[in-house]
């Protein structure tokens, strides 16, 4: 028996006593109390256009659609354009979501739960509450997208093409009724350090010595056994950085409660993926990750995973982050977890740092990269152990990634000459998969 055998044997019967819960049903129609998510409203300006938007949680879809989107998946998006422009404007939903769904498709996935009179009244009622183009010159148009559905936070991208003009606007909205970890976290510096403990660097000489410096890898609570590598950093915050990694599919983690544990069992035991599964605390600077985030494969035992510390640091007044990145690739018992679980790493870190790198490059957000000394190279002869004894292997280097609050294009991203030619960016990417 294979310990994913043995694990799912073990918990088979919380499971069973979990699922013995009430079943969702489709709801009515009901008026739409819009109170609460037109007081999340995000606003934003280009010249004479202006548009807000707001995600609604799965209870005002609820409340409003009178059906229960998010058990189907669906997540609507409501948006609002002002056009104070002399042109005509049309909203290209595949923006926001690639796969949205159209008001139609939407409302006839409950038609097996509904009788046809009232499947023609939600057809209707979906009918009235989408999004309708166009935006002509001097109106405000408002409705909803329904898009995929997501917890926590998501991007929202807003374009407008008119004959001769682009519009384009994003945000990262919260979405109520999830509980992510890192809200429980801050993410100024005055929460972790004193005012003359944060260095400002402008020389990046200067800079890239300060990330050599850092230490090689995380540590327990104690700090008296290492484990996975510091193997990147990431310049920005709230307005730039972490917009770029929500947009290319990055979720939050969930916090760990009794809820998360029941979603964690379950999708172990179904294989299917859990998008938010929680990870376990890692130290630096004797304190746990500020910020998990993970990109959920096929399945639960599949993810790339990231952490992230605020550091003492800033870049030209920009929060510095320091974090490490691995790709789970299976799960296993262990002894060395509170929950007896871990998930396999990848032995290949690097590998997993570089298809971030070569990702978050598509984001439009990241400007510039380098890479760093600092980790301490290992071999595949001679590997190193994680806190829960998963040997890796690495060249030793950290990235070091840079965004801005505006588009980049693959072309103009400048690659730092810190680590040999070209930053040595290219190089390991040449290298990746090499034995």
């Amino acid at each position: 028996m294979t310990p994913i055998d043995s694990l799912r044997a073990a918990l088979l019967a919380v499971v069973m006593v979990s699922s013995l819960t009430g079943c969702a049903s489709t709801g009515t129609l009901q008026g739409a109390d819009t109170t609460d998510y037109k007081e999340r409203l995000l606003t934003d300006a280009d010249g004479a256009v202006r548009v807000s938007t707001s995600v609604l949680s799965a209870s005002e879809s609820l409340s409003i659609y009178g059906a229960d989107l998010a058990k189907k998946g669906i997540q609507p998006v409501w948006i609002e354009v002002e056009n104070h422009d002399d042109t005509t404007y049309w909203l290209l939903s595949p923006g926001l979501d690639p796969n949205f769904f159209p008001a139609s498709e939407a409302a006839d996935a409950f038609a097996p739960d509904i009788h046809s009179r009232t499947h023609r009244e939600f057809d209707q009622h979906f009918q009235q509450l989408a999004f309708k183009n166009p935006v002509t010159p001097g109106s405000t148009v408002s409705g909803f997208i329904l898009s995929n559905l997501d917890e926590g936070v998501k991007m929202v991208e807003v374009d407008l093409i008119a004959s001769d003009k682009f519009k384009s606007f994003y945000f990262l909205t919260d979405v109520p009724g999830f509980r992510a970890d890192y809200q429980e976290k801050e993410f100024e510096h005055s929460a972790y350090y004193a005012p003359d403990e944060i260095l400002n660097y402008t020389d990046d000489a200067a800079f890239r010595a300060a990330l050599e410096a850092l230490p090689c890898c995380v540590s327990n609570k104690k700090g008296t056994r290492h484990g996975d590598p510091l193997n990147l950093v990431i310049v920005g915050g709230l307005e730039d950085a972490f917009p770029a990694l929500v947009r290319r599919g990055w979720h939050p983690t969930e916090a760990t409660y009794s809820g998360s544990v029941r979603k964690m069992i379950t999708s172990v035991l179904s294989g299917e993926r859990y998008r938010y599964s929680p990870v376990s605390p890692l130290y630096l600077y004797g304190r746990p990750q500020e910020l998990a985030l993970q990109r959920a494969r096929n399945s639960i035992h599949q993810r790339n995973h990231l952490r992230l510390w605020l550091s003492p640091m800033t870049y030209h007044d920009k929060q510095v982050w320091v974090g490490q990145i691995s790709r789970d690739i299976g799960t296993r018992l262990t002894i060395h977890s509170p929950y007896l679980t871990t998930h396999k790493i990848d032995p290949d870190v690097d590998e997993a740092l570089m298809a971030l790198i070569e990702d978050l490059a598509y984001s439009q957000f990241l400007y510039k990269i380098g890479l760093v000394k600092g980790v301490g190279a290992a071999t595949r002869d001679a590997p190193r152990r994680n806190l829960t004894t998963d040997p890796y292997y690495t060249n030793g280097f950290r990235g070091v990634l840079f965004f801005e609050d505006h588009p980049t294009s693959l072309a103009e991203i400048e690659i730092l000459p810190w680590e040999g030619e070209a930053g040595g960016f290219v190089e390991q990417a040449n290298k990746r998969g090499a034995p």
